[in-house]
């Protein structure tokens, strides 16, 4: 028997999001939600959880079923408490004092340490305010555990641990997990459901396997649908020459057989069903300038130093090339966003000892918290007054990015996290550089925005400085690969290792 059973539901907010959705979610299932920013992961997610109700269709709920849902973000009045105190008020009040002992286990079973555990989640990273979304979930003994974008702002190390953590949990409990994560929904999933407002598509395989499925079920689609079309079209021009003949020739049989044959081609045209043609949550593309220089960065035993003076690791003798993407592996901890920041100081007109670039080196530059576009600008007022290019193109390009008209004039703080990363984006595109400094330039990008980027990177043969967890983003982008190790900076042929220690 299903524990949950979807018939023909759909939603709409606004604009539709999925109709005529039909799921059962088993024991056992890890099911690996997929689709782009603002297409009704996340409502799917709250329809599940009983938070909200379909607008068409039915749900059904195996008697005394438990759901338990880990959102995207902490809700505000949980920030102030301590980590363990967030943990301990989802249980239920009337059983607080005697079942406060899970609370404990879950910590323990997460690993969360001791020292962080009596500190409030405002002050913790947004990797450890996700681990307290998931203990709280589990207070409820979830028969089927909801998870939205369980990966984000998780290092490697804890990314590793959550898949080793939901591979232990058993046949016992169901997962249903919105990600934009390659690598994890491959490790952790057994099926796919890739939500589409219509003819949303289930797979039972993982991630890329259902892709490839996916792919080549939309290609017999459309080659059916053009086949569909250019038999009507054909019964259509023969109906017409019937007709015209049977006009002038009075013949009541040819203009019967006309009516035939149109008919037949209006039937074939109405039940001829097209492809899915995914729509866009906005582009990215990049535009770059050339440089002759044989190193746009060159690190001449460059000493990466913590915020408080401590030394963090030695560089040795690096340098990145015109066309080189070098990704900067290393522990949280290990320094990479410190040596991020020195060199973008270097490149706003700073120094830094042994970090130089070269003099036609034009650096672009996105921060993990996407800090350098400000929060209270408006995307188009951001752009305005950095870009003379007028009115009308500007509003055009942040259309084309996924911004449209009414968004454009409202604050930074208003957008989605997707938005707002394919504002940096775009910031970048009109900046021209020749040399990119990313720091997770993947967070809150869609697998879309994902594979964009991808192409975009790989196809202009990119100079690049990149710290990632996103290990399908390392695998497809980098060229070169430094590592953070016992305080030094080595290179490596290629991340595996380094992915398999985690």
């Amino acid at each position: 028997m299903s524990l949950i059973t979807l018939n023909s539901v759909g939603v709409t907010l606004g604009a539709l999001l999925f109709a005529a959705l039909d799921l059962a979610i088993q024991r056992g299932d890890r099911i690996g939600l997929v689709a782009a920013n603002g297409r009704g992961k996340s409502t799917l997610l709250r329809l599940l959880a009983g938070e909200i109700a379909p607008d068409s269709g039915e749900l059904t709920l195996a008697r005394n079923l438990r759901v338990a849902l880990m959102p995207q973000s902490v809700p505000g009045p949980l920030l102030p408490l301590p980590f363990r105190d967030a943990v301990l008020e989802a249980l239920p009040a009337e059983s607080r004092d005697w079942e406060e002992w899970r609370v404990d286990v879950a910590l323990d079973d997460l690993q969360v340490p001791e020292d962080l555990r009596a500190r409030p989640l405002s002050g913790l990273s947004g990797g450890w305010q996700r681990f307290a979304l998931l203990a709280r979930a589990l207070m409820h003994k979830p028969d089927v555990l909801l998870m939205d974008e369980p990966t984000n702002h998780l290092d490697l190390t804890r990314i590793a641990m959550l898949e080793r953590w939901i591979a232990a949990q058993g046949p016992g409990i169901a997962c249903l997990i919105a990600s934009h994560d390659r690598a994890f929904l491959d490790a952790v999933t057994n099926r796919t459901l890739f939500l589409r407002p219509d003819r949303s598509a289930d797979y039972a395989l993982p991630y890329a396997r259902a892709r490839a499925a996916l792919a080549e079920h939309d290609a017999a689609m459309a080659r059916s649908h053009a086949n569909d079309l250019r038999e009507a079209g054909q019964l259509r021009r023969q109906a017409q020459k019937l007709k015209n003949i049977g006009i002038n020739s009075g013949s009541d049989l040819l203009l019967n057989k006309h009516k035939y044959l149109t008919d037949r081609a209006e039937r074939i045209e109405a039940a001829a069903q097209p492809a899915h043609r995914e729509r866009s949550a906005g582009q990215i593309r990049l535009a770059g300038a050339d440089s002759h220089a044989r190193a746009l960065l060159t690190l001449d035993n460059a000493e990466v130093r913590a915020p408080d003076g401590r030394l963090l690791f030695r560089a040795g003798q690096k340098w990145i090339a015109p066309g080189e993407r070098v990704i900067l592996l290393g522990a949280n901890g290990a320094g990479k966003s410190c040596l991020m920041t020195a060199v973008a100081a270097v490149a706003a007109g700073g120094t830094a000892g042994g970090i130089r670039l070269a003099g036609s080196a034009l650096a672009g530059i996105v921060d993990q918290g996407l800090t350098r576009i400000a929060p209270d600008a408006t995307p188009f007022g951001l752009l305005s007054a950095r870009f003379r290019q007028g009115d009308a193109p500007l509003r055009s390009l942040l259309s084309g990015a996924g911004i449209n008209h009414d968004w454009q004039s409202r604050p930074v703080a208003a957008l989605s996290g997707g938005q707002r990363a394919r504002l940096a984006m775009l910031v970048l595109r009109l900046e021209r550089p020749n040399f990119y400094l990313l720091d997770e330039p993947t967070n809150h990008l869609d697998i879309e925005g994902q594979e964009a980027l991808e192409e975009e990177l790989t196809r202009r043969e990119t100079a690049c400085l990149i710290v990632s967890h996103d290990r399908s983003f390392v695998r497809n982008v980098g060229t070169r690969f430094w590592e953070v190790v016992k305080g030094n900076l080595q290179e490596r042929d290629d991340p595996e290792a380094f992915f398999a220690a985690a």
